[in-house]
């Protein structure tokens, strides 16, 4: 029946879950679960950082980019993969496939590119703070995400263009519960993917590049801090810092290892795992992570929700 869904019509079948109709409705309601949380965790953030006042520094500014930008990333492969699941049909049709594929890749580098300038940010305010509020002037810091979006969408270009000129001659059937760019390479029965193995190298030398700024970056940063006298101003410090450090660990480390590790042709669970780790747990993690140790935000957020006004001290330290 599979095979024959497959063969009449023009697209690809997604078999990331169990073929089982009641464990489906379980993967459908716990995606449901993740995306309402991600989806209000990045909301409230973006809320936030809108209407107070004192929560317009630069870092402030890139994190509710990166929560629109998580938003996105969540959207593009969740809400489709509860439909499927619920409606039990994993059929994804063609013209499909290639915007999930643009969308996704351009919103997975412009996640590493904002992260990149999000580390920048930090060295810079805690390195240079006499010279911050120069370096990270509102016009930088539009220009800044600008590059960063634009980046996105000139990788999203790359990758689609690259990936679709191959020749899909093997049943077009996809282990994954999206268009994962190395599952449709599974697909290729010739040597014309070789166009995207020369994307995914660039891409992940630029990937390198980042992460390697980010490093020196976080180098200097606790080589500064482990200079600060004041174990508050450490800790302050710290708080900003170490959870978008372990924001960009587990972003890349999960990412470069789905995509630079040898393709299979048998399906694997770990595969499916893998890709959650990378699509679904950051942008419903992050929110989290960057406020549970910020006590502006926290303040905001309590703020928020006992319905007062944004007010409260506006302390440099803290966004610094």
């Amino acid at each position: 029946m599979i095979m024959t869904n497959v063969t009449t019509r023009n697209g690809f079948l997604l078999l990331g879950f169990s073929d089982d109709c009641k464990l489906q409705i379980l993967y459908a309601l716990l995606f449901l679960v993740l995306y309402l949380v991600a989806l209000t965790g990045n909301f409230i953030i973006i809320t936030i950082t809108t209407l107070d006042k004192h929560l317009q520094s630069p870092m402030y500014y890139f994190l509710k980019q990166l929560s629109l930008l998580d938003l996105s990333f969540i959207s593009v492969t969740v809400p489709q993969a509860i439909d499927n699941s619920l409606m039990d049909d994993n059929y994804v049709s063609y013209g499909q496939c290639i915007l999930q594929v643009f969308f996704f890749t351009s919103l997975a580098w412009t996640e590493i590119a904002i992260l990149t300038v999000m580390s920048y940010d930090r060295y810079t305010a805690i390195c240079f703070p006499l010279h911050y509020e120069i370096i990270m002037d509102p016009r930088n810091c539009q220009w800044a995400m600008i590059a960063v979006w634009v980046s996105g969408g000139i990788s999203g270009i790359l990758y689609t263009a690259a990936t679709f000129s191959i020749t899909f001659c093997r049943v077009k059937i996809i282990h994954q519960f999206f268009c994962d760019v190395p599952q449709l390479l599974k697909l290729s029965c010739s040597n014309d993917y070789l166009g995207v193995i020369g994307v995914d190298a660039f891409i992940s030398v630029v990937a390198l590049a980042c992460f390697v700024s980010i490093a020196l970056s976080y180098v200097h940063i606790f080589s500064t801090v482990l200079r600060i006298p004041s174990a508050e101003g450490r800790s302050k410090v710290f708080s900003t810092c170490l959870p978008h450090l372990f924001v960009v660990s587990f972003f890349l480390s999960t990412g470069i290892c789905a995509y630079l590790k040898p393709t299979s042709d048998s399906p694997s669970a770990f595969d499916v795992m893998l890709s959650i780790f990378y699509t679904v747990i950051p942008p419903t993690l992050n929110p989290i992570i960057y406020s549970l140790r910020n006590e502006a935000m926290k303040g905001a957020l309590r703020n928020l929700l006992l319905d007062r006004k944004f007010t409260g001290k506006n302390t440099l330290l803290s966004c610094c």
